[in-house]
């Protein structure tokens, strides 16, 4: 165990170097990870799957700290899938429990470290708990205005489609877009980001 860590480690402070020797002005400005992989990890380790998501809480910190340093604007994390509602439920308790304590753990290093704070994606389907913590980290963070953190919270392609199809439609039968055939320049056709989440896309 020491030594695979030692090595992830290792892998890590390499691809920050890597980094680091790209001019600023030639660094993205927004990166996005989709956070996979976490019960693969463990179980090729002989490790529980949940050892694999605490891993991934580690992980999330690192990245964080290096975006930061290295002067990227935003760093999108992709932490829960639509999909991901197939898992068993212990597993589901056991994500949704670990995303509670993470906004309550970290809620003041992000404040200490100015970092913004934007949570997209259908929070309805959430507890109630983890949507009162989110509130809170997100109050806690109104004043921030250094780099952006954006959790995808709930998000999927194939959920995208639907929400904008049905937009359009509301818009059609509202008149408030013309009846042709809707396309990539449609308005309505955009990313899923309730609440509103004012990241640049590049």
């Amino acid at each position: 165990m020491g030594g695979a860590q030692s090595s992830e480690s290792r892998a890590a402070a390499a691809q920050l170097a890597s980094i680091a020797e790209v001019p600023p002005e030639r660094r993205p400005r927004h990166i996005a990870v989709i956070m996979d992989g976490n019960g693969r990890w463990a179980r090729q380790r002989g490790l529980q799957r949940y050892e694999g998501h605490l891993r991934g809480v580690d992980a999330v910190r690192r990245t964080l700290e290096g975006c930061r340093d290295f002067g990227i604007e935003v760093l999108t994390l992709y932490c829960l899938s639509s999909e991901n509602w197939k898992r068993p439920p212990q597993e589901l308790e056991f994500l949704m429990t670990l995303l509670k304590e993470y906004l309550i753990a970290e809620r003041q290093t992000l404040v200490d470290n100015n970092l913004r704070l934007r949570i997209i994606g259908r929070r309805e389907r959430l507890p109630d708990e983890v949507q009162r913590e989110m509130d809170a980290t997100l109050a806690a963070c109104a004043g921030n205005d250094g780099m952006t953190l954006c959790l995808a919270i709930n998000y999927g392609g194939r959920t995208e489609i639907v929400d904008a199809v049905r937009e359009i439609g509301r818009q059609i039968a509202a008149g408030n877009l013309p009846g042709s055939t809707p396309s990539m320049r449609t308005p309505s056709i955009k990313p899923c980001t309730r609440p509103a989440c004012p990241i640049p896309t590049y």
